[in-house]
């Protein structure tokens, strides 16, 4: 007897053990905290009237946005770089000119190279920068320094993209390095299919642009599904090819993981989509909450330019119209952790379940 008896509180005990604790958090316990003074977190509701000021707070995990440079159309084929040819005509009638010879009145300097610096030398006068500018624009340069020695001398420029001008694609192809410039119109989807495309074995990725000491980035589905953006790449540029490392973690009733961005933002919803929705027999709907650490130079006292604690708790609250247009517009940031906690209610059922268990047992143990 006393054998049978030990069996049954070790069965009840075991199941016990499987109902407790809970395998999410309640968010009533997640946010009791926030309601001493002392707290260690701000909790804010996210709904539709303070959706505006929420998005002016500074942006965590990344700088907000990807930048790319506008395409230009065809202008920038005709700006000079580095590597190409200039022919100058200069036009004197003055006697005694220091830039013609007797007798004539103009003189041709063809086949001049524009130096890494972005210069060309023009005798009596010195180097003269027209790195990056059209052709027009560098004739009036060129035209303004020669009227130091010759003000009645008129200027005529003509411009021929080099041919040996390089960009060094980097990584994240099949064949990375250094690749020739065969025209100045080469675009950088020219220049991804000379290297053998974006390697398949890249999740998410994410195209760099390094050019004149800044830094662009576009997503490659972006660049590929939109014309203007398929820019004329420049002799000195670098392009590097890597993953999207930026990725957010879910927990709680829908499941533990690592999310990586499919999209340059994503929003709430889109998150809990992502993870395969709610449980929908644990999950609360009211209790969905999103975690996110500030800088604590973000920090504003008032609430207004940023939050009030480094460390901030978003709740969101499925069961409204309000609350899930919020979750649709309230945009995810890299490291965020998205919790959804567990109905009240798991907890009564799981209860109840293993006091129904606790009875079968001791039933069947004769009891």
């Amino acid at each position: 007897m006393y054998r049978n008896i030990a069996l049954a509180l070790s069965l009840v005990s075991a199941l016990g053990g499987c109902a407790f604790p809970a395998g999410a958090p309640v968010q009533a316990t997640v946010l009791a905290e926030a309601e001493r003074q002392d707290g260690n977190f701000q909790v804010v509701a996210v709904t539709r009237e303070n959706l505006p000021l929420v998005a002016g707070w500074p942006v965590t995990g990344w700088r907000g946005h990807y930048y790319w440079p506008q395409t230009g159309g065809g202008a920038e084929a005709t700006l000079i770089r580095p590597g190409d040819h200039i022919n100058l005509v200069i036009w004197d009638n003055q006697q005694n000119s220091l830039l013609t010879t007797p007798n004539a009145k103009s003189t041709a300097m063809n086949g001049l190279e524009v130096s890494p610096a972005g210069t060309i030398f023009v005798p009596y006068v010195g180097e003269v920068v027209i790195n990056g500018l059209s052709p027009d624009a560098a004739r009036k340069v060129v035209q303004k320094e020669v009227e130091r020695i010759a003000p009645s001398a008129q200027v005529q420029l003509v411009a021929t993209p080099g041919q040996h001008n390089t960009v060094d694609l980097v990584r994240g192809v099949p064949h990375p390095g250094p690749v020739e410039l065969p025209s100045r119109n080469f675009t950088i989807l020219s220049l991804i299919a000379k290297g053998g495309g974006i390697s398949p074995k890249l999740r998410n990725p994410l195209v760099r642009l390094i050019r004149g000491g800044k830094t662009y980035e576009i997503r490659a589905e972006d660049l590929f599904a939109d014309p203007a953006r398929n820019i004329i790449i420049r002799g000195g540029d670098k392009v590097v090819i890597d993953e999207d490392g930026r990725y957010f973690v879910t927990a709680g009733a829908m499941g533990n993981s690592v999310r990586y961005f499919q999209r340059e933002r994503i929003s709430a919803m889109e998150a809990l989509s992502m993870s395969g929705g709610l449980n929908e027999t644990r999950a609360d709907p009211k209790g969905i909450l999103i975690l996110r650490e500030y800088p604590a130079k973000a920090v504003d006292p008032k609430g207004l330019k940023g939050p009030k604690k480094t460390q901030v708790v978003f709740t969101i609250d499925l069961t409204s119209a309000d609350g899930l247009f919020a979750a649709r517009d309230f945009q995810i940031n890299p490291g965020d952790l998205v919790l959804a906690t567990e109905s009240p209610m798991v907890g009564i059922t799981q209860t109840i379940a293993l006091a129904s268990e606790a009875l079968t047992v001791r039933s069947k143990l004769g009891f």
